[in-house]
C-alpha cells in the first residue's frame, strides 16, 4: 500500500529538497519560464501554485508566509507587484508545463514550466489559416473546381523575391 506517499522526494533529503524547489520557484518568479525534468517540474507546480494563491492578498503576513518559502526579497517582490496583478482574476492554474525533448546526456524527460499569463509563444506565433471553404471528400464536387487560396509564409515570401 502507498499510504503518505504523496509526494515524489526526487532522491534528495528533505532540506535538499526543500532548498531546490525554494531556488526553482524564485526563479520561476523571475524569469516566468525555466527548463527543467519533468518530475522537478511537478513538485514545483505543486510548490508555487499555492505561494502564487497567496500573493493574491497582499499584506503583511502573506508576504512573510511567501518570503518563508522563497527566502528572497527579490522574487517576493517581483511575485506581488507584478506576478499578482496578472493572475488576480485567475482561479487556479498558474503554471503551465510543455514538454520538450529528451536531454542529451542521460535521455532525461525535459520540459518547460512557465506561468500562463506570461506565455510569450502563443501571443506572438499566430496560427495562419486557409482562406476559402471547407474541402470534402463526399459529394459530386460539380462546381467546387476553383483552388483554394494558399497562405505562403512571410520568410519563404521575402527569400524568393532575394532570388529574383
Amino acid at each position: 500500500m502507498r499510504h503518505g506517499k504523496k509526494n515524489n522526494h526526487l532522491g534528495r533529503t528533505a532540506s535538499h529538497r526543500k532548498a531546490m524547489l525554494s531556488n526553482m520557484a524564485s526563479s520561476l518568479i523571475l524569469h516566468k519560464r525555466i527548463t527543467t525534468t519533468v518530475a522537478k517540474a511537478k513538485e514545483l507546480r505543486k510548490y508555487v501554485e499555492p505561494l502564487l494563491t497567496k500573493a493574491k492578498t497582499d499584506d503583511t503576513n502573506s508576504r512573510r508566509v511567501v518570503f518563508s518559502y522563497l527566502q528572497n526579497k527579490d522574487s517576493v517582490k517581483v511575485l506581488f507587484d507584478e506576478v499578482s496583478i496578472k493572475i488576480a482574476s485567475r482561479p487556479g492554474g498558474y503554471t503551465r508545463i510543455l514538454k520538450v525533448a529528451n536531454r542529451a546526456g542521460d535521455n532525461a524527460e525535459m520540459c518547460f514550466i512557465e506561468l500562463v499569463d506570461y506565455n510569450t509563444f502563443t501571443t506572438t506565433s499566430e496560427t495562419k489559416k486557409v482562406a476559402g471553404k471547407k474541402r470534402s471528400r463526399r459529394g459530386s464536387g460539380k462546381g467546387k473546381g476553383t483552388p483554394q487560396a494558399v497562405v505562403t509564409d512571410t520568410a519563404t515570401a521575402t527569400e524568393e523575391k532575394a532570388a529574383e
